[in-house]
């Protein structure tokens, strides 16, 4: 299985956020603040990251082999908000449209309905189904103000990161050759929380 970003997501962490975690309050850091927290995210995030989980609302293309019949497909890097396009290359290699309605979706697996659904004439390519899916925690809308449902810990741990960044920005100190090490409170945050099935 193969995994790739059609659309990328936004920032999970504001500017704002984390200057006012820094205790910045001027603005000639702002572009270095903002690469640090692209940093951070990205260590984290999505097919790139090392979290196993999409962190900003993105879109993501997971390409399989043909599955057994009527087996399910796990989408990698929860949590799955919709299952936008399914299709498959044929034994010609042409790309077959699949049906939405021909799927049922239970959390991240997607499971042909019944016996309705046949990879008919399949190739046996590596990458011959492509589920195209929208990923990630987005802002929660129902209220009067939009609400991010990014778990508090992730952003926490960003925070952290990004504050680790901020005071040591190089790599080695000046007197010993030894790595400054990033905070170990981050890996408990996100401990819980990983996916190390993908």
């Amino acid at each position: 299985m193969r995994v790739v970003v059609v659309t990328p997501p936004e920032p999970v962490v504001s500017l704002k956020e984390a200057k006012d975690h820094l205790r910045v309050r001027h603005s000639a850091e702002d572009a270095l603040i903002t690469g640090m927290v692209a940093a951070a995210t990205q260590l984290l995030d999505g097919p790139a990251g090392d979290f196993g989980r999409a962190l900003g609302v993105q879109t993501l293309e997971a390409r399989f082999g043909l599955p057994p019949h009527g087996a399910p497909l796990r989408l990698p890097y929860p949590p799955l908000i919709e299952v936008l396009s399914i299709s498959y290359l044929d034994h010609n290699n042409q790309v077959v449209a699949a049906d939405l309605a021909d799927f049922i979706v239970d959390g991240s697996e997607l499971t042909p309905e019944g016996s309705s659904f046949v990879w008919e004439g399949g190739s046996l390519r590596s990458d011959a189904v492509r589920i195209r899916y929208r990923a990630g925690y987005p802002d929660d809308t129902s209220g009067d103000e939009p609400k991010s449902t990014l778990p508090a810990a992730v952003r926490a741990a960003i925070l952290l990161m990004v504050g680790d960044l901020y005071r040591n920005r190089d790599t080695v100190t000046p007197v010993q050759a030894i790595s400054i090490p990033m905070s170990t409170t981050v890996d408990r945050l996100i401990e819980p929380l990983r996916v190390y099935a993908r």
